[in-house]
């Protein structure tokens, strides 16, 4: 028998830009759900002030979908969740991200989250719980921030850099784990007239394998979604996969087109999870 549907949104801020999702869920007798997404939005911060882009990001996608605040259930916010003055709850990235994960790739037995300061690889189990997880420093060279830096000295846009990428010829590593030592790196490549394509494929081969090294001490299993802002990358998709090949691996690495939107999607279906329980206990106490 159906249930009630129920809209919630997710609301996802991470250091370089906010994401907002709106969902449609529909209750059904044995726990299940059925999931429709009704809008999702992404703005980039570009050094504006936090809250204004996020009332906006949250704004355009409630316009978007011809909704007001008052048909919302459940607002949760995720990452920087202290900064979403009009949310209902709170959940830790992580969770988010797997749960994310799981909508989009329901077969994912593992999520590499790679934001703007750090990665993390987290083994997803049962009802997109997580078991276990690894991440970054937030020195390291393997993060968004820290190819963003590279791609402004290399003169490219951030969304050239993945295309660029994936022409390279015969790459050039980056050695070192630090972020400014990397810089340094690319600085001596450029000096020494290698290509741009072949400085951006050597750099995502190099975060390839650090990422790679996280997902086997988490044993990640054989399917591995990409989620957070690097996963609409192109190259570092590539990379992955090739490296993962490389060393026979079982893993398997995906990406999806709505991958950077996992976290404020997992934000929206906790939400309407949590919410559907509140309401359980409610009236079982009257």
């Amino acid at each position: 028998m159906k249930g009630t549907e129920l809209l919630s949104v997710g609301v996802d801020v991470g250091t370089s830009s906010v994401k907002t999702a709106v969902v449609k869920t529909v209750g059904e007798a044995g726990g299940r759900m059925e999931v429709e997404v009704l809008g999702l939005r992404a703005d980039r911060i570009r050094r504006r002030e936090m809250k204004a882009v996020i009332h906006e990001c949250y704004g355009a996608a409630m316009d978007e979908c011809g909704l007001k605040s008052s048909d919302v259930a459940y607002i949760a916010s995720t990452g920087e969740g202290e900064l979403v003055e009009f949310r209902r709850g709170h959940f830790y990235g992580m969770t988010t991200h797997s749960r994310g994960a799981r909508h989009l790739v329901p077969d994912c037995t593992a999520a590499l989250d790679v934001g703007a300061l750090h990665a993390r690889a987290m083994r997803i189990g049962e009802g997109s719980k997580v078991m276990t997880y690894r991440m970054t420093s937030q020195c390291a060279s393997g993060s968004g921030q820290f190819l963003e830096n590279v791609a402004r000295y290399l003169g490219v846009a951030l969304e050239e850099v993945g295309p660029l990428s994936t022409k390279a010829s015969s790459p050039e590593m980056v050695s070192s784990i630090c972020a400014v030592l990397a810089e340094t790196d690319v600085i001596n490549m450029v000096s020494r007239g290698i290509s741009t394509s072949d400085i951006l494929k050597g750099i995502h081969l190099s975060m390839a394998g650090r990422f790679l090294k996280l997902l086997r001490a988490i044993k990640a299993g054989s399917d591995v979604l990409i989620t957070g802002g690097l996963a609409a990358d192109d190259g570092l998709v590539a990379a992955l996969q090739e490296k993962a090949a490389e060393e026979a691996s079982v893993m398997r690495i995906h990406t999806h087109p709505d991958s950077i939107h996992a976290g404020s999607l997992g934000a929206a279906l906790w939400g309407a999870y949590r919410h559907r329980i509140l309401e359980k206990r409610e009236m079982a106490a009257t």
